[in-house]
């Protein structure tokens, strides 16, 4: 089955136009057109009374059905936008759902998903029902409720339903961690912008062989094991979870949260971040993790840096990135999850920092602080 064309309207920064096209690429977009705006979402038609007429007819030459615009659009901008285009209005919001329900295999992450998906819808409802059919009135001679309101009832029953499933979840989630603390053993989470290297870095500290992907979102559950580091007094309970993105929703936040809770509970949590990327990228990626993580109220006196995939570096940009004032005042581990350079000074690490009593590996792990910028 072909990809379906679309055309993106974004912000001018080389940023924001490298991450929403390879979000619509993951969503199985083919990207044909691309109009920048400094200022997306601002008129009836979510951008300029111009714009709406160049991307009429851009999508008209390029054969684009639908129009990827990269910020949250209400109900009446995309059907006003979509008059004039003739396509289909996918706002960022609806673009990172359908990742995720592309990406999602398990109950609990599909759930989260669906959950997710209804919070979106809850407020384009309302709309549906200010915008209804012109003065219409509920029922035979106004008594009674329109269908609107009606869907609006079920979304939120839909929605109450999928909390309460999600909560059971969490609370055997809850018992599960209890028994493991039982064991004496510290929680380890990996965090950090999706496709950092997370997984692979997981498979690579416990052994394991998960599915690893230069796809954004591989990772959409929380997966949990025991490593140990020696012997069996330095064993820690890992886990890997869902990657974070620039400008995600609070309610995407909220209705993962069992799933990225994980790090709240943390003893360390190793925020990775690309060292591979243009400075600009990996700083917008690095404020973007601290921020999510100050959502989800992780302490940052528990959260080292690690930087990945130094393998793709010359030793010139290695060694800068030790001056780079980008990483001031943090402690950060330099790795390649792939080649495995810098995985036993992260192990010394870890273990300096969740055994103290055990080991005082002088690698500067009793240190190790992120600061949230200011």
């Amino acid at each position: 089955m072909p990809e379906e064309k679309a055309t993106i309207v974004t912000y001018p920064d080389e940023f924001s136009k490298e991450e929403i096209k390879e979000l619509a690429q993951r969503a199985g977009y083919t990207v044909v057109g691309m109009i920048t705006q400094k200022r997306v979402v601002k008129s009836e038609y979510g951008v300029g009374v111009g714009k709406a007429e160049e991307l009429r007819d851009m999508v008209s030459k390029n054969g684009s059905k639908t129009l990827i615009v990269d910020e949250e659009v209400t109900s009446s901008q995309a059907n006003k936008l979509a008059t004039v285009t003739r396509c289909e209005i996918v706002d960022r919001d609806r673009l990172i759902l359908n990742i995720f329900a592309r990406r999602a295999t398990t109950t609990e992450a599909k759930l989260q998903v669906q959950l997710a998906e209804l919070k979106y819808e809850m407020p384009r409802a309302r709309d549906a029902v200010r915008y209804s059919v012109n003065g219409e009135r509920a029922g035979f001679m106004g008594m009674g409720e329109t269908m609107v309101d009606i869907k609006f009832r079920a979304l939120k029953k839909r929605m109450n339903f999928i909390r309460e499933r999600l909560e059971k979840a969490q609370a055997n989630r809850n018992l599960h961690r209890t028994e493991r603390r039982k064991l004496g053993l510290p929680f380890v989470s990996l965090a950090g912008y999706t496709s950092s290297g997370k997984t692979t870095l997981f498979n690579k500290l416990a052994g394991e062989a998960r599915e690893e992907s230069p796809d954004l979102f591989t990772t959409l559950t929380t997966t949990m094991r025991a490593v140990s580091f020696g012997d069996a007094r330095r064993r820690v309970m890992l886990s890997d979870t869902v990657g974070f993105i620039s400008r995600i929703p609070t309610y995407m936040v909220e209705s993962f949260k069992s799933t990225l809770e994980e790090l709240t509970y943390a003893d360390l949590a190793l925020l990775m971040v690309d060292a591979s990327e243009e400075r600009e990228s990996m700083s917008i990626k690095l404020r973007s993790c601290v921020e999510t993580l100050g959502q989800l109220g992780v302490d940052p006196k528990k959260v080292v840096l690690v930087l990945n995939k130094i393998d793709r570096l010359e030793g010139a940009a290695l060694r800068n990135l030790e001056e780079d004032d980008l990483f001031a005042g943090l402690n950060i581990v330099k790795i390649s999850a792939v080649r495995g350079d810098g995985l036993r000074q992260l192990k010394n690490l870890i273990v300096a920092t969740t055994y103290p009593q055990v080991s005082r590996v002088k690698t500067g792990a009793d240190a190790a602080l992120l600061r949230p910028s200011r």
